[in-house]
């Protein structure tokens, strides 16, 4: 391996293991801003590559030389280089409701951390991942206030109450993927998924000086959950179908349910002590979630995807007592399981490169334009009676480098989701994000000349 390569490849590492490294003030912004992340368990985050991202978040079928695609494990098999991909992206959110009442939410976070290598080339591929599975990220501050008796005279005393949370799981994956012949690839992972949801409800008087009593303080409700789970994966490649040199793909994968262990917690916060108020061990039962997803190409300068995922949420079920008091935690999730509903996610997307496979081309002809969006109907519904759903265009610019197998890739993505009706709120969304993704070849002995 060169050594400027070898800098850049161990430069790249640290990079983004700081990046993805988490931090007390990272755990607090980062997530996708809005107040549906209160429910269930959070805003459900899936990340496959920085291709198929900016081709409406799908690519379920989607062979590439460039990218090892984390959402169905049977494209792992198609590898030739050792490549390593790391994704950070900003979003920001305004917020609205029926009254006109608005508010803007800005996060940064890291999408993912991939590493892949083949163990025979185009045929048996290895693939290791780290990212977000979901997120808690909002804030809400409402004014009120309370008859307190102060110096033997009752007053009014104004105090707000700021309801926020934080947190969510992350997923650990690994596993292989196999080409079993030209046309049929399989696959399998492992999959651990960990992490803590907390909701704080921080009451703040003020005029604390004028009633010493008062403190202010802050209650916390939490869950620290734990488990495994496993995806299977397939891949059917075709050639030749409905012209002479096209290519496609039919790609599928299943992620089974997933039981998680964990303890819920309330805790108090008061003149910069925590106190831990009550504790209680659970499970909950995560739904299993399916993909299917089409490819075509009709040459080498076109790629068009068509994606549908289905996630039967109205089937979680959670152990964890549903009573809250003063030392018990409130239910979870927030709401109870009758604020889920099942949730599916139709996507589609294309890709564009002006020079096709003419190595001599211009720079920008050899740059991939990739645009495309989804419709989304939301997992949570916390009415228990509206359905919310998500929509969204996508759009990235995907920049070829000096190193054969690197890419850069800037994506962005702008949407809505939710409503004003029934005292609900509507989410506009605009996010942008960057991607490293770096390819090499490795583990491979020179043959003598």
């Amino acid at each position: 391996m060169p050594g400027f390569s070898r800098l850049l490849f161990l430069g790249t590492c640290a990079a983004v293991i700081l990046l993805a490294a988490p931090s007390p003030a990272q755990a607090q912004s980062n997530g996708e801003g809005t107040i549906y992340s209160r429910f269930g368990m959070g805003s459900l985050l899936e990340f496959s590559s920085s291709q198929s991202d900016a081709m409406g978040g799908g690519g379920y079928a989607l062979r590439s030389l460039n990218y090892n695609p984390d959402a169905n494990p049977a494209l792992w098999s198609d590898q030739v280089f050792t490549r390593l991909s790391g994704s950070a992206a900003y979003r920001s959110t305004s917020v609205e409701d029926a009254q006109g009442n608005s508010g803007r939410l800005s996060s940064g976070s890291v999408q993912a951390l991939q590493f892949n290598f083949p163990l025979y080339e185009r045929s048996l591929g290895v693939g290791i991942s780290f990212q977000p599975y979901s997120r808690s990220n909002y804030s809400r501050t409402k004014s009120d206030s309370a008859d307190i008796p102060i110096s033997g005279e009752r007053s009014e005393v104004p105090f707000e109450t700021e309801f926020s949370g934080s947190g969510g799981l992350h997923r650990l994956r690994g596993g292989l993927g196999y080409r079993v012949n030209d046309m049929l690839s399989v696959g399998a992972t492992a999959d651990l998924l960990f992490g803590t949801l907390e909701r704080r409800r921080r009451t703040t008087w003020t005029a604390p000086q004028e009633a010493p009593q008062l403190r202010n303080t802050v209650v916390s409700d939490g869950v620290q959950l734990s488990g495994l789970t496993s995806t299977l994966g397939g891949h059917l490649a075709l050639a030749d179908v409905f012209a002479e040199d096209d290519a496609f793909s039919i790609g599928a994968s299943v992620t089974l349910p997933a039981n998680l262990s964990g303890e819920q917690y309330r805790t108090l916060d008061e003149d910069l002590a925590r106190d831990t108020l009550s504790t209680e061990r659970g499970d909950v039962t995560l739904p299993w979630k399916g993909r299917l997803g089409l490819s075509y190409q009709p040459n080498a300068r076109w790629t068009v995807v068509l994606d549908g995922a289905f996630e039967p949420w109205s089937t979680f079920s959670s152990d964890f007592s549903t009573g809250a008091s003063e030392t018990v935690p409130s239910r979870f999730p927030a709401g109870g399981p009758g604020t889920l509903a099942d949730r599916w996610r139709l996507s589609t997307g294309a890709e564009v490169v002006p020079a096709g496979d003419d190595q001599l081309a211009g720079y920008f002809a050899q740059a991939a334009y990739r645009f495309g969006g989804y419709a989304e109907r939301m997992y949570v519904r916390p009415d228990q009676e509206t359905t919310l759903y998500e929509f969204a265009l996508t759009a990235g610019i995907s920049l070829p480098t000096s190193l054969s197998g690197t890419r850069i890739d800037l994506n962005t993505t702008a949407g809505t989701r939710g409503t004003t009706t029934n005292d609900l709120v509507r989410d506009r969304f605009f996010g942008v994000s960057l991607h490293v993704n770096f390819g090499e070849r490795w583990f491979q002995r020179r043959k003598l000349r």
